[in-house]
């Protein structure tokens, strides 16, 4: 059967979307908010084994309808097949290069400075360019240190803390702020409409959760003009929940621990609710973009924040988007008749 999806696929910047058009037979996609790289899988008819066989290291990119919907290097490929069974290939791809710098441990420290230039220090070293979002870029301390960790573990621990999104696409990290819409350069994310009806084909909500979420956070800190270990605490709004998230671990500074447990606040009212949603392939979907639900029922419909979005098309039908949805507002979890 013909594809009923316009894909485009790269190595090294050679397209061959002509040479595979008879050969490709899905692809699969998916952007996750809380880890450190997208991820894709090609599966490739390999009967007649007239495909060049492609390399882990090379770069590749991958469009949808002409949108990009991929960009990273080739992790694995996998030859499968039998007597009865036929060939295929299985090229699997990583956002960024598993084996480069990324994973090379880095011990260093930097006294009285901020952290974006902590982690642009460390991605340098790695070989990446950093994009830090500005809310995350000013947080200043008078010591940031990298444990004996690779750049990958630091920017993971470093997004957790302050309530962020680490990715790494090729030679570029990105460390943007969670549950705002933006993406790290503070710019806007698409807005996805799912449309009972229209492009919407299934969904499974739960857009009230109060057991994960908490009414407010409290941490200790010292405070070195008192000479006294204080305690912190910090309301959370936008959440039902009930009960105090206290933390085990105490803060270097005031200032520390309010931006600790503001992230930890954002991480509550994204906890308020959630599930997924299944439409039509809508390419331009991403991680932490709105998704406006329309018509499924009141109390239901609503904006939801994308956790993970997942594209999956084949040969042999459609294309479909499926999104991992959290932080249930705009009416969802709420019906006024």
């Amino acid at each position: 059967m013909a594809w009923k999806t316009d894909w485009q696929v790269l190595i090294n910047d050679q397209d061959l979307t002509s040479s595979w058009s008879r050969y490709l037979l899905s692809i699969a996609i998916t952007d996750q908010a809380g880890t450190a790289s997208d991820s894709c899988t090609l599966d490739v008819d390999d009967s007649d084994g007239q495909i060049r066989l492609p390399l882990g290291g090379q770069k590749i990119r991958v469009l949808l309808d002409r949108v990009p919907a991929f960009e990273g290097v080739i992790d694995s490929v996998t030859s499968s097949g039998g007597r009865s069974d036929g060939r295929k290939l299985a090229v699997s791809a990583k956002g960024f290069d598993t084996a480069g710098g990324a994973k090379t441990v880095q011990g260093f420290h930097l006294d009285d400075a901020t952290l974006g230039e902590f982690i642009e220090a460390a991605g340098a070293e790695a070989g990446f360019s950093v994009t830090v979002n500005p809310a995350l870029a000013g947080i200043a301390r008078d010591y940031w240190s990298a444990e004996f960790e690779s750049f990958l573990s630091l920017g993971e621990r470093l997004a957790r803390q302050f309530g962020g999104t680490f990715k790494l696409r090729g030679d570029r990290a990105v460390l943007a702020r969670r549950g705002e819409g933006l993406s790290a350069s503070g710019q806007p994310l698409p807005v996805i409409t799912a449309r009972y009806g229209a492009n919407l084909i299934g969904w499974s909500l739960k857009p009230r959760d109060p057991r994960r979420t908490f009414a407010a956070g409290e941490t200790r800190y010292f405070d070195r003009e008192a000479g006294e270990v204080k305690t912190e605490r910090v309301q959370f709004e936008g959440t039902e929940g009930v009960g105090d998230n206290v933390l085990r671990l105490a803060e270097a500074t005031r200032s520390d621990a309010k931006a600790t447990l503001e992230a930890r606040g954002r991480e509550s009212e994204r906890e308020a609710g959630g599930g997924t949603i299944t439409l039509d392939l809508a390419p331009g979907a991403r991680a932490e973009c709105d998704v406006v639900l329309i018509g499924a029922r009141p109390g239901i419909d609503g904006t939801y924040r994308a956790d993970s979005v997942s594209h999956r098309s084949d040969r042999n039908g459609g294309a479909t988007t499926t999104i991992s949805v959290k932080q249930p507002a705009g009416g969802a979890g709420t019906d006024a008749r």
